[in-house]
């Protein structure tokens, strides 16, 4: 069963890369982002598609440009996730192959979003939303939309989230955080997946 989770390793380096895919892996998430804004991230991105690419959906978030797109690629990630919508880098992600999920706010940004071929939606920054606002959101999106909610949303309010029409969720800083040993990156992995399956099971 693949959950809707993307794990958020904001920070990681190439050296914990492998060894931090392995335990999210184990613990039974199958997403995993490197925001670009980490160190050498693209190193990480090919050190964890290098050794576990065929089990996981491995790819860059905070990707911002074209260049960016490219270069994820290259790195051999198939996931592109960005905190904004820009139509050009969904249409660019989309033309190499690669999954696309887009920050949106507003329902102009989503629909802009969907017409220029995002496979879902990141709901960004969630805890400004609100389930409320996710709610609202949701009468006027395509029922089979897949939204996922980022930034501030974690195991104590998925269910108000799902309630209000959440498909998934991005964890970071509740996952992991800037020189974490993999054994608590699988703790926290753990604790989320049991959280994530008595709501969604």
């Amino acid at each position: 069963m693949r959950r809707n989770i993307i794990a958020i390793l904001r920070g990681i380096t190439p050296p914990e890369a492998s060894d931090a895919a392995e335990v999210l892996l184990e613990a039974g998430i199958e997403q995993i982002e490197v925001p670009l804004n980490s160190p050498a991230p693209y190193a990480s991105i090919r050190a964890m598609v290098e050794s576990h690419g065929e089990s996981a959906l491995i790819g860059a978030g905070t990707v911002l440009t074209l260049l960016q797109v490219s270069e994820v690629c290259r790195a051999g990630g198939r996931l592109v996730v960005s905190p904004n919508c820009v139509p050009e880098v969904i249409r660019a992600t989309k033309a190499l192959g690669m999954a696309s999920w887009p920050g949106i706010f507003t329902p102009s940004e989503a629909f802009a979003a969907l017409d220029a071929g995002a496979d879902g939606l990141k709901l960004f920054p969630g805890n400004m939303a609100g389930p409320e606002g996710l709610k609202a959101l949701r009468a006027v999106l395509p029922a089979e939309c897949p939204v996922y909610a980022v930034g501030g949303a974690g195991p104590e309010s998925f269910a108000d989230w799902v309630a209000a029409g959440a498909t998934g969720f991005g964890i970071g800083s509740a996952l992991y955080r800037p020189g974490m040993p993999a054994s608590e990156i699988r703790a926290r992995a753990e604790s989320i997946v049991a959280a994530y399956d008595e709501v969604l099971t």
